[in-house]
């Protein structure tokens, strides 16, 4: 056996015993640091989970893993570059916007969804909250969710309802919501979440479906009331808060509504490196502290291999093009 044979044997020996992976010419892997692109702002679910995330994954890969914002586009932007990534070390914090409303939408992704990207697993549920102004509230006698959809059936359009963009899915979870209760209101959207909430808190505007962590400090703070979560299941944030399905009646029974997070490789990651990066994920999201600091910030941690999340991917698609198509929502982006 040659000197370059006995080299190249005791490296894959090595790579064994670590669970390191090789790059093609033998090298090892991961080679230098990684990244994790969030296509939003700082601040947001994304971001929070991406941050706790790449802690973790630094210690298992023993490379540093970077949390990069590239917002814009309803994260059409930062979603791009990665599908285009072609060094191995780049990650994407995707969403159900850039994985399943977006591509419904645009006649003109600079991606493809499906085909560009590979899913590393599910990582959490991002549960959206419908909040009212306070004083809108108690002039209109709402305290519960059926007392919304009252008003809403008593005075057609009266009612103004914020979202954080035309086609984003906190749009589509009150298109859902009026579709299912045969409702009207009139439908604002906003260049940003916070911009949307701001108006809301100052009675500019009636009511919002709210990502839960944007909205949390608000509720508590009392600016805004919360009638009901739009997951499947209440939060550990707002225990006592009913889910939409439950405060709602046979009209909302199954109402689910929930955005969510995960994370993706470009489709040209070798199987080794992204079954690595599977398995450590999986690993970082059982670690009781990381869920414990993503549950505190309004995240239902939800670990999942990559073909249960590609599984999900297409549920998610069928559903919202659903609601898309009856509601008749247009984006052209």
């Amino acid at each position: 056996m040659s000197a370059a044979q006995v080299q190249r044997r005791a490296l894959l020996l090595w790579l064994a015993s670590t669970g390191a992976s090789a790059q093609p010419g033998g090298a090892a892997w991961p080679a230098k640091p990684l990244r994790i692109v969030v296509p939003y702002p700082a601040g947001g679910p994304g971001d929070i989970a991406a941050r706790l995330l790449a802690t973790e994954l630094h210690k298992s890969l023993g490379q540093p893993v970077l949390v990069d914002n590239r917002p814009g586009a309803d994260g059409n932007i930062g979603t791009a570059e990665v599908a285009s990534a072609s060094d191995g070390h780049t990650l994407l914090l995707g969403s159900v916007g850039t994985h399943v409303v977006n591509p419904l939408l645009s006649r003109r992704l600079p991606y493809d969804a499906v085909k560009d990207f590979s899913p590393i697993g599910f990582v959490a549920t991002v549960p959206l909250v419908l909040v009212m102004n306070p004083v809108v509230a108690q002039t209109l006698g709402v305290r519960r969710l059926p007392d919304l959809v009252h008003a809403a059936t008593l005075q057609p359009g009266r009612l103004h309802i914020a979202s954080s963009g035309n086609g984003n899915p906190t749009h589509l979870a009150g298109e859902l919501f009026k579709r299912l209760t045969q409702t009207y209101m009139l439908h604002f959207p906003y260049r940003s979440a916070a911009s949307a909430q701001l108006d809301v808190i100052a009675g500019n505007m009636d009511l919002m479906f709210d990502t839960l962590p944007s909205a949390l400090p608000q509720i508590r703070a009392g600016k805004l009331l919360a009638l009901a979560v739009t997951s499947s299941r209440r939060s550990p944030g707002l225990p006592d808060l009913p889910t939409v399905e439950e405060a709602g009646g046979p009209a909302l029974k199954g109402y689910e509504a929930s955005a969510w997070i995960g994370l993706f490789t470009p489709s040209n990651q070798p199987a080794d490196q992204l079954a690595r990066l599977q398995r450590d994920t999986v690993a970082a999201l059982a670690i009781p502290a990381v869920r414990e600091r993503m549950t505190a910030r309004g995240l239902l941690v939800q670990a999942s291999s990559g073909a249960e999340f590609a599984a999900l991917i297409a549920a998610e698609t069928a559903k919202w093009a659903r609601v898309v198509q009856l509601s008749g929502v247009k984006v052209d982006r």
